[in-house]
Order: structure tokens, then sequence, then C-alpha cells
């Protein structure tokens, strides 16, 4: 396996990041995690777009799209698969231990590893913590995962496969490491960004390619939705089979099932929608 590291192919058992890196000591750092198709990447330009956004948030340099590019198609090259996960890293980068930056500029990493094609359908359970939707860090995808990690934990606990978010005011939010849709008398809804929720890739087009409406949704829709899906960018479309100790009848209902049909029509027909 070889990984790009600031500047250059690296093997990745002996690539090294300084042990001062901001990115380890503080989690001062962005990322994107991208879906690869027989070594091309999907949606790359909507990915580097909110790597940046993410960046500015915390007030880190933006990223060189052009290097980035650079780097993925290295990275691709070297390490052929037919579906693979691609993980774009910028950190603050090597700096004095504490709250301040050094003067060494920002890391980057890029790095592929082979997945599999998901289930059409997972179980998913909420979670008794919230999204801050007022938080610092709203919406941003920083390599601060801790309390996503959390999360997960207890989802993999309880047999599930994503942990699901309120937010402080009570409604729903996201998952861990998707978004969430819910159907409602046959017409598709996700929360706002404004409920603190990521502004997910795969959510963005799911919305554009299926006119899914943006609503403000309390966190018990999960108990009355006729079919809840999730979205994410190795997950595409992926129907829920069961909401904590809800069944959710059949693998996966007619309008998330039409969503998962449009999904994997348009992304076929374009790699960067």
């Amino acid at each position: 396996m070889r990984v790009w590291l600031d500047g250059g192919l690296r093997e990745a058992d002996t690539a090294r990041v300084s042990v001062l890196d901001r990115g380890l000591t503080v989690g001062d750092g962005v990322f994107e995690t991208v879906k690869t198709v027989h070594g091309r990447p999907f949606a790359l330009t909507r990915h580097l777009d909110r790597l940046t956004r993410s960046a500015r948030v915390l007030g880190l340099p933006d990223p060189d799209h052009d290097e980035i590019r650079r780097a993925c198609a290295a990275v691709l090259e070297a390490n052929p698969m037919p579906l693979g996960r691609l993980r774009i890293t910028c950190t603050g980068g090597h700096g004095p231990l504490g709250t301040g930056r050094g003067g060494h500029g920002p890391t980057l990493v890029v790095a592929v590893a082979g997945t599999a094609r998901r289930p059409d359908s997972t179980a998913a359970v909420t979670v008794p913590w919230t999204r801050n939707e007022r938080g610092a860090l709203a919406g941003v995808k920083s390599t601060s995962y801790a309390e996503n990690l959390v999360a997960l934990d207890r989802a993999r606990q309880l047999g599930a496969s994503e942990a699901l978010f309120g937010n402080t005011a009570g409604r729903l939010c996201e998952g861990a490491a998707t978004n969430v849709f819910v159907v409602l008398d046959g017409e598709i809804h996700t929360p706002p960004v404004t409920s603190g929720c990521l502004p997910g890739i795969t959510r963005a087009l799911v919305i554009e390619w299926t006119g899914a409406r943006e609503t403000d949704l309390p966190l018990d829709v999960l108990q009355r939705a006729d079919e809840v899906f999730l979205t994410s960018s190795l997950r595409d479309v992926q129907a829920l089979h069961r909401v904590d100790g809800r069944e959710l009848p059949g693998a996966q209902g007619p309008v998330t099932a039409e969503a998962m049909r449009v999904f994997d029509e348009r992304s076929g027909r374009d790699l960067d929608p």
C-alpha cells in the first residue's frame, strides 16, 4: 500500500507524521472520505469544496485542490481496486504542544483502502447524546471524531451499524457517519443543515435527484415514519429495516427503493456530478 504524504508517494508502513502534528495532539484537522470506483473518485469536486469550507471554519489554510487531485490520482494508480475508500486528511501540521499553531504549514495525507458494497438494508439505534446545532464545529467534518466512535460502539453493542443523534432542541439531526431521511405519506424528508447535521455529499445529491424536502423533524418521527433510509459516501442510499426496537416492513419500502434506483443510475452516469 502506498500513500501520499506532503508532496509525494510513500510506502504506508514507512510513511511518518510528526508526533507533534496538531492533527494528533489537538485534533486540529479536517478530512473527506470519497468513494472510488475502478480507480476513479466519485463527486471529488463536491468533496474538495466541503473540505475547504471545513478548513476555513478551523482557520486552516485553504487546501490546494490541484495538489489533492494529483495526490488522489497517484494513490489510486498505485493501489488499483474495484471499490475503494479514499481518505483525504488535512491537519494544522507540526506545532508546539498546546493550542498555538506552528509555522511549519499544514500536513496532507491521502490514502485508499478497499471496501465492499454495503448491504441493501441495516439497523440503527438512537443514542442518548446530542449534536450541538450551535457548536463551533456544527456541519464540519473534523478529525476530532471521538464522539462518533463512542456512539458507533454503542450501536454495535446493540446489534446496529449506525447511531442516530438528536440535537439539543430534541429534533432529528443525523447519524454518526450518515445523514438520515424519512418517508412520510409518500414524501421524502431530511433534517435541514440548521439542525447541526453535516451537509453530506450524498445527502445533497439525493435532495437534488429525488426532490426530497429539508424539514425540521422531531426525533420521535423515527417511530412513525413509513420508511427510513441513510445516506453517505460509502453507503450511497441504504434502507433501515430496524430503528431501535421498531421493525420496518420489508428490506426497503417503495420510496426508498426508488431513491436507491435513481441514485445508482445517476451516479453511474456521472462520476463528478
